[in-house]
């Protein structure tokens, strides 16, 4: 789930972990020592800080900054903070700061326009803006991630594989064996093939894609064009409808909840019943997908533990990795119907 493409190594050096155990604390707490948090109480600080003489050890780059004249703060740059993998993960930071004792801050890049771009990077080359975590699911995040200057301490919450040619770390949820999941358990059900109705990516090929091309050649079934659709649901209703008036279509993997809830709208429309005639399967596991009629069978997406972990890696605490990316079986999923 980690790469680390940022300059240097760690070698044998203690780290946070080892000053913790050194000192009778948990890592949080050193974590609060490194940021100056008022938080701590002077023994307790005392205790740390001679931990940390005896080991030697000196903080990464990241948390040196956090405890100087980069502030207590952490900043996440985000080019949409209402879709739920944004929203989750801006929220994970959220309460992985509050924890460490860092004020969170946002700030929205507009587009992947230079002008966007710049005006978002001038923000966090700022010391008040603190560390920095990039939702870099798009190009407007990942301009941002190629943009910034090296002496900004930041980690990417990315697409599977992360972005290339980055030398920066980055963290993300590796959606790929999950996608070949969802594909192969509609195939088990009986269907000839499934379809997929895509949303945007950052990547050539992104890992959904390629987990459903993964399972559908392990078996030798068609692999149907791609249905490219955007970020919201009325794009994704409007790519749909050509496909779910076709009677031979009776799977659908969609490329997120929402546009799950728009294929769902357009097969109503169209008169065709799910599970009964088709088949459909979203990806993110929003809060409301177990409540759908029929409830959404989903992959669900482990976003509030991605953006913990971007907080967890900046002060070089342990990375708790998010759960893996699974498929949680509902009711909108069933054998093909003899008609």
């Amino acid at each position: 789930m980690c790469v680390d493409n940022s300059e240097g190594g760690t070698g044998d050096r203690p780290q946070i972990r080892d000053v913790a155990a050194a000192a009778g604390v948990s890592y949080q707490t050193v974590s609060r020592v490194l940021n100056n948090s008022p938080r701590v109480r002077p023994e307790t600080r005392r205790l740390v800080l001679d931990a940390m003489d005896r080991l030697r050890y000196r903080p990464n780059r990241a948390a040196q900054t956090l405890g100087s004249g980069r502030a207590n703060a952490v900043t996440v740059i985000t080019a949409n903070t209402t879709l739920y993998g944004y929203a989750a993960v801006l929220q994970g930071v959220e309460e992985a700061g509050r924890q460490l004792g860092l004020a969170v801050g946002v700030r929205v890049v507009e587009s992947e326009a230079a002008a966007d771009v710049r005006q978002a990077v001038d923000h966090l080359s700022d010391p008040s803006a603190g560390s920095v975590v990039v939702v870099a699911f798009d190009p407007a995040g990942a301009a941002v991630v190629r943009a910034l200057p090296a002496g900004v301490p930041v980690v990417a919450a990315t697409e599977a594989g992360g972005l290339p040619d980055v030398a920066r770390p980055m963290l993300f949820l590796d959606e790929r064996q999950a996608a070949a999941e969802a594909t192969r358990h509609l195939l088990e059900l009986g269907h000839r093939t499934v379809h997929h109705v895509a949303i945007p990516s950052e990547a050539r090929a992104s890992a959904r894609q390629s987990g459903w091309r993964e399972a559908l050649s392990g078996v030798d079934a068609e692999i149907p064009p791609v249905v490219a659709a955007g970020w919201d649901v009325a794009s994704a209703y409007r790519a749909v409808r050509e496909l779910v008036a076709d009677p031979a279509v009776t799977a659908i993997l969609c490329g997120n909840d929402d546009t799950a809830l728009a294929v769902r709208r357009a097969l109503y429309e169209a008169g065709r019943d799910v599970p009964g005639e088709v088949s459909i399967v979203g990806f993110d596991d929003v809060p409301g997908a177990a409540f759908w009629t029929p409830a959404l069978t989903t992959v669900r997406m482990d976003f509030l533990g991605l953006g913990r972990a971007c907080v967890n890696r900046l002060v070089d605490a342990p990375v708790i990795e998010p759960e893996v990316p699974h498929l949680v079986i509902r009711e909108s999923t069933a054998a093909p119907s003899s008609r």
